[in-house]
């Protein structure tokens, strides 16, 4: 079973399908897809399923990406992921999430093509991107040669 395969099952099965149809859907057999969603605790009726899922991620017991269980530190910051995996997927679909102050985003001009540009947290920043930086750098005509 492929990683994309086991995030199809989470994502069908949090939505109340059927190990059957997943399993059409998915292109495995029933069987491993049931096998997968018990060892993952996504057993039970599909209703009561996504219920129980949404009290668990609440909770802090599942975890935010999967559904998956948390073994939750006895001191320090709760988890919320299950994995370093599972939590840089989660960001990367959930951009908006991301608090970002107005204070650390600066207006700058790219020192090789002119175009104005957002830099965020680094005010010193002198290109908008690298192929700019490797413009300047290695393929100017001829400013710097002796």
């Amino acid at each position: 079973m492929t990683d994309a395969q086991a995030k199809q099952i989470v994502e069908m099965r949090l939505k109340g399908v059927g190990y059957k149809s997943i399993g059409t859907v998915v292109g495995l057999s029933r069987d491993i897809v049931r096998n997968y969603c018990k060892s993952h605790n996504l057993t039970g009726y599909a209703s009561v399923l996504t219920k129980n899922v949404r009290l668990r991620i609440e909770q802090g017991e599942a975890c935010l990406y999967c559904g998956g269980s948390i073994m939750q530190p006895k001191t320090g910051r709760p988890k919320k992921f299950c994995s370093e995996k599972c939590r840089r997927e989660w960001w990367k679909q959930h951009p908006e999430a991301v608090k970002k102050s107005r204070e650390a985003s600066y207006e700058l001009v790219c020192g090789n093509c002119g175009r104005r540009f957002i830099s965020y947290g680094n005010k010193n920043r002198k290109f908008c991107s690298h192929d700019c930086y490797i413009k300047y750098r290695f393929w100017r005509d001829g400013e710097d040669e002796i």
